[in-house]
């Protein structure tokens, strides 16, 4: 699971990018009425567990042409050897420490499917964050650094290169923006801007759907800005027209974690997800549940 962190200018364009996707969702309210009126045709079995949407960067979830997906959630973070540098905190001092990290999340997630192949995202997150030094951090740092205030903002682009077919599977590509923002909170601040871009493969079976995906990032300022980003292995289930199971195994660089949710579907238009982060590595989270409501407002 990922710890957010951006700049106060951010809001505005937050602001008005929301408001052109709330505006282009209302002007296309009645094409999408007609596309209500169409029979539904049935889907072929790989695409049983996830539909023919795009995927998104949220675990086991698709959006589909002319759909506003909307989606409040709420995550915690418990990390009992949390890797810190006292330079990272903006104090003399290159030696890294463990340290014990709390944080709390509310977050809201935006992602609108423009056409059958390409959607775009934004999500951005107030944060509270509290870490206690190691007991043998020898520099300045206090005993406990709290901090809070805006966390990450990111947009996203999310493309499908390939549709999947009974002979080969989907290809699809993503790029992600991170704005910097909270400089002067280092703890859950972004100093400058932090770029991604990735592909992925989706293939679908009669026994599960299955994808991976790998990226590259850059981080402005970073002694070494460009490094090996996020990867993933996934497994997604349709149990039920109510119920589906996802189970992925999520890295970025030597953090690697065991990703579990359940969705709930309680109709055509809203699921709720579960979801749960265990770390597999020293340097991953230890713990990360997370909880929100999926609404689609103009869902067919």
């Amino acid at each position: 699971m990922r710890t957010r962190h951006r700049h106060p200018a951010t809001c505005l364009t937050f602001t008005c990018v929301v408001g052109l996707l709330l505006e282009t969702t209302s002007a296309s309210a009645r094409a999408q009425a007609a596309d209500h009126a169409q029979p539904d045709t049935p889907e072929p079995v790989y695409l049983r567990d996830r539909g023919s949407g795009v995927a998104t960067s949220m675990f086991g979830t698709y959006v589909r042409r002319r759909e506003l997906l909307v989606y409040p959630f709420f995550e915690y973070y418990v990390d009992h050897d949390y890797e810190y540098a006292p330079v990272d905190l903006g104090v003399p001092g290159d030696v890294d420490y463990r340290g014990r990290y709390r944080a709390s999340e509310g977050l809201l997630f935006l992602g609108y499917g423009l056409t059958d192949n390409l959607a775009v995202e934004l999500e951005a997150a107030i944060i509270r964050a509290t870490l206690d030094t190691a007991p043998d951090d020898a520099s300045v740092l206090p005993d406990r650094i709290e901090e809070s205030g805006l966390g990450d903002v990111e947009a996203q682009i999310r493309w499908r290169m390939r549709t999947e077919n009974a002979t080969r599977p989907e290809l699809f590509s993503f790029a992600e923006l991170v704005f910097p923002r909270n400089e002067h909170k280092p703890l859950i601040g972004t100093p400058g801007v932090e770029l991604k871009a990735g592909v992925g493969l989706i293939r679908g079976f009669a026994l599960g759907t299955i994808s991976s995906r790998i990226a590259v990032e850059y981080a402005e300022g970073s002694t070494s800005p460009w490094d090996l980003g996020e990867y993933a292995v996934e497994y997604l289930k349709r149990l039920s027209p109510a119920w589906r199971i996802y189970v992925g195994i999520e890295g970025e660089q030597d953090e690697i974690s065991l990703i579990t949710e359940a969705q709930w579907h309680i109709g055509r238009k809203a699921f709720v997800r579960f979801n749960n982060g265990v770390g597999l590595t020293s340097k991953a989270t230890d713990w990360a549940p997370e909880v929100g409501i999926v609404f689609s407002p103009f869902a067919r």
